[in-house]
């Protein structure tokens, strides 16, 4: 074999390594939409409790985010749920948010600031409602809840409203009947695991973190709702949002459930207003629709977010971003 001068070596490397990068350089022009303007600017997307599939979520997708509009600064903001979401979006004190379709639906029913300025991204996926005590607790459904000290959620949570209405239709006030502790999915598990509350409700993607922690290390159940959907959903027009749902055995695996859950589960939307300029909107949706099975990976209930269903946000109009980002990829 013939001998190759180490110099020669060393420029033959050095054209390899120029070809290489500007081949991916022409494959990264060729994947970005030809004309794409670069979008430069900061934007807030209000989230949930740190511990909560909100946050997470938002976090994930701030990354995506990073990739798809190097531009644009992500801040994310914590938050005690989709209420607080809400009036962060119409105040325009955030630009974009999760809130689920029920708190959505009684934040314009109330007529609160700035609710007729709501426009819907996306339709992302169910939150579960999800009544957990310890594995040894002697509540069977939420009747059984009376004279016990239940964390119902934050006031500016989404739990917050499905807990207090799921209770008026288990014949129970929520004042009255039980002792409400007003907090969030970040301290609830450590509050039942130390015995100073007997139960909770939470609303979230399935699993939630938190729960499923808590779950490997204290012995709990989850609790059916499933009796309680017919007088729900007759309960008013927010209450259509909900769906009778079953939780499957393996979503906790270490809870002490023998069988699947019975259940409610309630849409997530992504919300904007319509001040939001199309553009940004436009590519925000569609790094959501990409980021789908990215994020999926840490927040399996993102798995869920299809495009099929996703322009369905009742009841939110469509962003006209997020209708042209739709019409785009319409077959």
């Amino acid at each position: 074999m013939a001998h190759v001068p180490p110099r020669i070596r060393r420029r033959t490397a050095l054209w390899g390594l120029v070809a290489v990068l500007a081949v991916l350089g022409l494959l990264a022009w060729w994947l970005r939409p030809f004309g794409e303007p670069e979008l430069r600017g900061e934007l807030t997307f209000s989230t949930g409790v740190r511990t909560g599939v909100y946050h997470r979520y938002g976090q994930l997708l701030e990354q995506a985010l990073a990739q798809d509009m190097p531009g644009v600064k992500v801040r994310l903001q914590p938050s005690e749920g989709s209420q607080e979401n809400l009036q962060r979006v119409a105040t325009g004190k955030a630009d974009f948010t999760i809130a689920t379709a029920d708190a959505v639906s009684k934040y314009r029913a109330d007529g609160k600031p700035g609710a007729e300025r709501l426009r819907g991204v996306a339709r992302l996926y169910d939150d579960y409602v999800q009544l957990v005590v310890p594995a040894g607790s002697g509540v069977q459904s939420a009747r059984d809840l009376k004279g016990k000290r239940v964390a119902i959620g934050q006031p500016g949570s989404g739990v917050r409203l499905i807990s207090e209405r799921l209770l008026r239709a288990a014949k129970l006030d929520p004042a009255r009947d039980i002792t409400p502790v007003s907090i969030g999915i970040d301290t609830m598990p450590a509050e039942l695991e130390a015995g100073r509350i007997d139960a909770f409700f939470w609303s979230g993607g399935l699993p939630t973190q938190a729960v499923r922690d808590l779950a490997d290390r204290y012995e709990i159940r989850l609790v059916q709702l499933g009796d309680l959907v017919p007088s729900l959903q007759a309960s008013g027009t927010p209450a259509r949002y909900y769906r009778a749902a079953v939780m499957p055995q393996d979503a906790y695996a270490r809870a002490r459930n023998t069988s699947s859950v019975a259940t409610l589960a309630v849409p997530n939307l992504l919300v904007t207003t319509e001040e939001t300029d199309p553009e940004l909107t436009e590519r925000f949706t569609r790094t959501v629709i990409f980021s789908r099975d990215s994020i999926g990976h840490e927040v399996h209930a993102a798995q869920l977010v299809d495009l099929r269903t996703a322009i369905y946000t009742d009841p939110l109009d469509l962003h006209e971003g997020a209708q042209r980002y739709y019409r785009s990829v319409k077959p």
